[in-house]
Order: C-alpha cells, then sequence, then structure tokens
C-alpha cells in the first residue's frame, strides 16, 4: 500500500478524472460501451438527480505512480434503509487495473466512510442502485453488452472477493434470435386467447400523444408490481420524473405495449433498442451532436432489450404477462428485429427462468451481486 495513494473525489478536477478513468482500463477491450457522460455524472451526484434528495455518496480514487489506477463510490440508500430496516451501505461505479493494492485501499475507504454513516454491511455492485446499471459481469466476457447493461474485466471478481464480499445474487441475461418469438406465439396462442376472452384482456402500443404520462405509468407499474422482487426498492416520485425525461426521445412506442381491462393498466412490456454501437460511435458524448446521431435512423437499429414484463399485483396470476409477450411478436418482426437480450433475470425468479428457457433463450451473461455479510448456513 506505500505507493498507492487513496483520495477522496471533492473537486471538479478529480471528478472528471474519475469519470475518464474506464476510457484507459478498456482501451483494448473492444466489448466495452463507453457510458454517456451526461448520464454518469447525474447518477454519481456529480449533477443533480433526484436519487440524491434523500441518498448520498462519496468516491474515491485510487493513485499509483502519478496515474489513477482504480476507483469506487460508496452509497447509502435511503429507500433500501427505509424499506429492509438494515444499516446497508452500497458500493458502485468500481473500475481498477489488475491491482490488488489499490482495490484494497479503494475497498477499505468506501467501508470507512460507510461504517461512519451508520452502516454495518456492505452490497454490490449497483450504480447507484438496482433501478439503474448493476451486477458485476462474471460470465459473457467475449460479447459487448447490451443497453444500460454493465461489463468488466475478469479479474474484478477476484479483487472483491479478496476484500471480503461473497456472492448473495446472481443475475442472467438471456439471448436469443426474434424469430423465436414466433414459435413461442405458438405455443402458447391458446392459453393467450383463453386469458384475454376469460378477463377482457386487451394490448394497445404506448399513446404517442400522452408520451409523458404514458411513461410515468409505467414506471408506476413496475414500482407497484415489483414488491416481492428480492433487493427492489421503489423508485421515488421524482425518480420516476426524472426518469420518463431522460427514457422520452430513447423508448419505440410499438416496442412499449400496455395491457388494459376495462380500461385500466394493468401491465407493461418495455423494450428498448440496442444504442450501445451509437453511444460507442460518439464516445459517450451527447453534446453538441452526439444526441443527434444516437437517434437518428432508429429503424436501423436491429437489436433490442426486452428490459421488464410487469403487471400489478392483483392481476399477476392472471396470465396478463403471457398475452403482452403474444403482442410483442407482431411489432417486433415488423421492425425487423434480429436479436434480443432478456436482462436481467435474478436466479431467484424461476418462473421467468423456466418461460425464457422453453422459448429457445440462452443465458450469454452472469452477473453477481455481492454482500460482505457472513456466510448464509446451508
Amino acid at each position: 500500500m506505500a505507493d498507492v495513494m487513496i483520495e477522496p473525489v471533492e473537486t471538479r478536477a478529480q471528478q472528471k478524472r474519475f469519470l475518464r478513468l474506464p476510457w484507459r482500463i478498456y482501451a483494448d477491450d473492444p466489448c466495452w460501451m463507453p457510458p454517456l457522460l451526461h448520464s454518469q455524472e447525474e447518477l454519481l451526484g456529480f449533477r443533480r438527480h433526484p436519487f440524491y434528495e434523500r441518498s448520498k455518496a462519496r468516491s474515491f480514487l485510487a493513485r499509483r505512480g502519478g496515474q489513477d489506477v482504480g476507483r469506487i463510490t460508496a452509497i447509502v440508500n435511503a429507500g433500501h434503509i427505509e424499506r429492509y430496516g438494515e444499516d446497508r451501505g452500497f458500493f458502485g461505479f468500481f473500475e481498477c487495473d489488475d491491482d490488488p493494492a489499490a482495490a484494497r485501499g479503494l475497498f477499505g475507504a468506501a467501508a470507512d466512510w460507510l461504517h461512519g454513516q451508520g452502516m454495518a454491511a456492505i452490497r454490490g455492485p449497483v450504480n447507484p442502485s438496482m433501478n439503474y446499471e448493476c451486477g458485476l459481469l462474471i460470465e459473457g466476457f467475449e460479447t459487448p453488452p447490451f443497453f444500460m447493461m454493465t461489463h468488466n474485466r475478469p479479474w474484478y471478481a477476484g479483487l472483491v472477493e479478496a476484500n471480503g464480499f461473497g456472492k448473495i445474487e446472481d443475475l442472467y441475461a438471456f439471448w436469443g434470435k426474434t424469430s423465436m418469438l414466433a414459435s413461442l406465439d405458438s405455443k402458447l396462442g391458446v392459453m393467450v386467447e383463453g386469458v384475454k376472452d376469460r378477463f377482457g384482456v386487451t394490448v394497445r402500443p404506448l399513446d404517442r400523444r400522452r408520451f409523458d404520462d404514458e411513461v410515468r405509468m409505467f414506471l408506476e407499474i413496475y414500482n407497484s408490481s415489483l414488491g416481492g422482487t428480492w433487493g427492489f426498492v421503489p423508485l421515488t416520485p421524482h425518480e420516476v420524473t426524472h426518469m420518463a425525461a431522460s427514457l422520452k426521445h430513447l423508448i419505440v412506442p410499438e416496442l412499449a405495449l400496455v395491457a388494459e381491462i376495462d380500461g385500466k393498466p394493468v401491465g407493461t412490456v418495455f423494450c428498448l433498442l440496442d444504442y450501445n454501437p451509437r453511444i460507442k460511435a460518439i464516445n459517450g458524448r451527447l453534446f453538441p451532436f452526439g444526441f443527434l446521431k444516437l437517434l437518428w435512423n432508429k429503424r436501423g437499429i436491429k437489436r433490442m432489450r426486452a428490459i421488464s414484463t410487469n403487471v400489478v399485483p392483483e392481476y399477476q396470476a392472471w396470465g396478463v404477462g403471457l398475452v403482452l409477450t403474444a403482442a410483442l411478436v407482431q411489432p417486433v418482426l415488423d421492425w425487423g428485429m434480429e436479436e434480443a437480450e432478456f436482462s436481467w433475470v435474478l436466479e431467484s425468479n424461476h418462473l421467468s427462468k423456466r418461460t425464457l428457457e422453453r422459448g429457445g433463450a440462452l443465458v450469454t451473461k452472469k452477473y453477481r451481486i455481492y454482500q460482505d455479510d457472513p456466510p448464509r448456513p446451508q
């Protein structure tokens, strides 16, 4: 540790160094996708973001021989503490050379700060919560990630585990050719029609005329549907508004469907185009003209990420999710989509895993959430 210096990120110059470090670490990694810098600044708290209206974070840089070699952010998530009644802190935005001493210094600094905030245990990585990018890639380094999914160097798991962290939950990314949706539709067709007839379920695309209200409704259903999901903390109303605004120009209404019963929205399926190759082309910079290249000719993008199918609790046993999945088939085929990733899926979500496996989807990436609690009894 003698030649490793750990410094808290306090100045604008340090923030810029923190943000730029991944460009050096991944310089020879063709699978790495640069983040959108403006969004990263917000999620780190370097710019205003509603997550930090109640929560707080402290970032640290590791420096060796005059060069930045690692970074980490320690996070106190007020929503998690309130929901689960535990003094658990989080770490995120971790990047590091294959340098055990630097990683040890970073995790030590993050733990010291979190313990000073009254936190007794630590979980991560989350950037800055499970509602955003999360998880450490442990399998599937050979292909680039889909939009809003993480990527890291293969040695990161060893650095994390060497600092007292063990697995608490894995997340899976399922991949498939979109042609599999057509076969899925034929298998489930009779069942889907039965659900629609019995319960009066109708499906429509997101309404462009009420776009802001519709996106807000999607996020509110997301919040209400995931109450029993491991580790879930609802988005705050301000986070919902902010996320709706940030997604406004990225959403394709044909790939965002709403299920209704008696005119009431009860479920949604939400997909986003894989913008990552375009983000790489603009090197993560939206301004002054990057956003034009990002959004130009969306029809030219033939890969998508299916992010979530959400149904409000009182209708979750009715088969509404199957109806939404079936309704997605034709818009996807009409678009000419070629590939889809279904991500992420918790390892404890046995129903979703079995459904995707039956449809022919393959697990191509595995991500891990760690914590430093003592191992649970087997």
